[in-house]
């Protein structure tokens, strides 16, 4: 069976940028849309569900940060953002509104290309082992529907803040370094500050953990990086 080619949404109001993109992306045969601003970018992702959008920062209309925050709440799309700052600070807030990944202009078309080939691949298709639930006392985690839910309440996690929460879930007790967990679920050598990871595991903590002060669940081992403590043994089940 033949897969789909994956959906995407370029949004940049440099015409010169957003033309470059699309016929680049085009010709690696992905389906792509092209808004240049953010009212067009919100009604074409309406038409359009794309898989993945690469969303330029500095918008005519609109704030990127709180564009790429309002696409990630209707559907937990994935969010690579353009920018030409250069500021980490700028980056981190990024990563916490549900930003993916990030590029700063100028960047090289084969950069392009493999960051959106790594973003995407997140879209695997769920082997039957990976399909089995993970049951906390209060916490489950479904990879089938990417659903997770705390004291039966759902819990409201960007795509990437899943990634991560599910790849430490299943691996209980195991320390991970934060290049470690950069490699594992971003899925590529991530050149830049490393605290991306401690950006979203701050925002999982928000979500899931009765104190984030003083986090049950996902601990940090100082010097090395964090740790997900289940408080029981795990129960695993398959979803039908």
């Amino acid at each position: 069976m033949v897969m789909a080619a994956a959906k995407i949404l370029v949004v940049d109001d440099d015409p010169a940028v957003r033309n470059l993109i699309q016929r680049f992306l085009i010709r690696q045969n992905y389906q792509v849309e092209a808004a240049e601003d953010g009212k067009a970018a919100l009604a074409l992702f309406e038409q359009f569900n794309p898989d993945l959008v690469i969303l330029d920062v500095n918008l005519p209309d609109a704030i990127g940060f709180n564009l790429c925050q309002d696409m990630q709440s209707r559907n937990g799309v994935f969010v690579l953002m353009l920018t030409s700052r250069t500021d980490e600070s700028d980056k981190i807030r990024g990563f916490s509104k549900g930003a993916d990944d990030y590029l700063t202009k100028p960047f090289g078309l084969g950069e392009l290309e493999v960051r959106v080939a790594a973003i995407l691949r997140r879209q695997r298709v769920v082997t039957t082992a990976e399909q089995k639930r993970l049951i906390f006392e209060k916490l489950m985690i479904d990879p089938v529907r990417r659903e997770v839910s705390f004291n039966n309440q759902p819990v409201p996690l960007t795509a990437l803040e899943f990634d991560l929460l599910h790849f430490l879930a299943s691996h209980p007790g195991r320390v991970w370094r934060r290049s470690e967990l950069i490699q594992e679920v971003w899925d590529y050598e991530y050149v830049g500050d490393q605290r991306v990871v401690d950006v979203h595991i701050g925002q999982i903590r928000k979500k899931i953990e009765i104190d984030a002060g003083q986090p049950a669940l996902i601990q940090t081992v100082r010097g090395v990086g964090y740790k997900f403590e289940c408080p029981t043994q795990p129960q695993q089940d398959v979803k039908s």
